[in-house]
């Protein structure tokens, strides 16, 4: 029985195959034969065993099958093809996805890129697992490394100064902000102009800042100048344009008209807001995928605390409006503001989380019905174009000026909503660090 075992003994062989979805045929086909040589000659020496009328009718199919398998190994035109991949599923499925299981740090980032490839809990029974998780721990323990050692998880750059850091940086432009308006109202003329023009400048520095490091700070694929362009025109349209539209309803503007800044100065400090927020669902949707057993579970488990942070967010944020709004002589809360604050966060997490062009889409689509009810109004003075003005002052009569950015806003944050929450409680959005390339 010792050249049973020896014949037996599967051989080993690298891990990684040039050959696409081929994993050892060779060697396969071999170890498929001598198991079945293993196993005829063990039937027949069973044979001598069993009482003489029962071995004389298995000898000759015993034999049979001995001179069959000794005849096939015998003649190499003979042997039965090889079966593509059906001996190591795993091995072929590491094969195609070979860049990804050598730079993962971790299971888990397997198991989110093949979700993010497709591949569900019930796809996975085809590689004999129960789930995708149990699938990546497979395929990471068997990725070949020179010293048998998984590779080394990344340093930590979450360390006290930098938590810190960001959470300082998070308050910059509401501090920028908040200093642009007391500068605004302490002077007039030329002066008033100059510190309008440098407050302007110094907020939006402030925002590059800010939106550069911590919990906000997206991959560079994912931020386009678009989405920067359409950024910078909601947030001015939501300083400016209540404002110019009742002026051009009325015949005007014949001068200045009055800003909104007290929801502007509510949206800059809302970025601190929103980096907490950020912070918050990144760090314990990392720590429910580590503890998911199946891609379904995570997402149950992520999905009402991705609905949490965002109402957290729209407290503080309301909370903030209403501050600022009695601090500046309006009282009210800006539903149109808030609905902005909403689209801008939204759009945010998802580019923060590698998702950035349905962002882009919505953002420009909410920045060009915007502009498109502002340029009726002053098309509708043309002679014959007078109805063009008819829906939107049908919608400012019943709602008043700030109806626009409410309607715009509040249905592009629904749409990014719904596409948020399909998006972000998947394990490919948090295979790796928000912001990380």
């Amino acid at each position: 029985m010792s050249d049973v075992r020896d014949v037996g003994e599967r051989p080993r062989s690298d891990a990684w195959d040039t050959r696409p979805e081929e994993w050892d045929l060779g060697a396969e086909s071999a170890y498929a034969s001598a198991e079945e040589t293993a196993e005829a000659r063990t039937g027949a020496v069973a044979a001598d065993r069993v009482p003489q009328a029962v071995a004389a009718e298995a000898a000759p199919h015993a034999a049979g099958a001995v001179r069959a398998v000794d005849a096939g190994s015998a003649d190499p035109a003979r042997k039965s093809p090889a079966r593509r991949g059906a001996a190591d599923p795993v091995k072929a499925l590491m094969h195609r996805h070979r860049e990804l299981c050598e730079r993962a740090v971790d299971p888990l980032e397997i198991a989110a890129g093949l979700e993010a490839h497709g591949l569900t809990d019930r796809a996975a029974a085809r590689y004999r697992h129960r789930d995708v998780f149990s699938l990546a721990e497979e395929m990471y323990a068997r990725v070949p490394r020179d010293d048998d050692r998984p590779p080394p998880r990344p340093a930590p750059t979450g360390g006290p100064r930098e938590h810190r850091a960001w959470a300082v940086l998070a308050l910059l432009p509401g501090a920028l902000c908040a200093a642009a308006v007391i500068g605004l109202r302490a002077t007039g003329g030329r002066a008033h102009l100059a510190v309008a023009v440098l407050g302007a400048l110094a907020v939006t520095l402030g925002l590059r800042v800010a939106l550069g490091r911590g919990p906000l700070r997206a991959p560079a694929h994912t931020t386009s100048a678009a989405t920067r362009v359409w950024t910078c025109w909601l947030l001015a349209y939501a300083l400016l344009g209540d404002g110019l539209l009742r002026a051009a309803l009325h015949g005007g503007p014949d001068g200045p008209w009055p800003l909104a800044t007290a929801p502007v100065v509510a949206l800059a400090l809302a970025c601190g807001p929103a980096a907490w927020c950020a912070r918050l669902f990144a760090v314990h949707a990392r720590r429910r995928l580590a503890a998911s057993r199946g891609l379904e579970e995570f997402r149950g488990s992520v999905t009402p605390l991705f609905l949490g942070v965002f109402a957290l967010f729209l407290a503080a944020l309301a909370a903030l409006l209403a501050l600022t709004g009695a601090l500046l002589g309006r009282p009210a809360v800006s539903v149109g503001a808030a609905a902005l604050g909403a689209l801008l966060l939204l759009a945010r997490l998802l580019a923060v989380h590698g998702a950035g062009r349905a962002p882009t889409v919505v953002l420009g689509t909410a920045a060009a019905a915007e502009a498109t009810a502002l340029a009726t109004v002053f098309a509708a003075r043309l002679p014959g174009c007078s109805a063009l003005v008819t829906p939107v002052e049908t919608l400012t009569d019943a709602w008043g000026a700030d109806a626009v950015p409410v309607l715009v806003c509040a249905l592009a944050a629904l749409t990014l909503l719904i596409h948020a929450i399909r998006t972000l409680t998947r394990a490919s959005a948090h295979a790796r660090p928000p912001g990380s390339p």
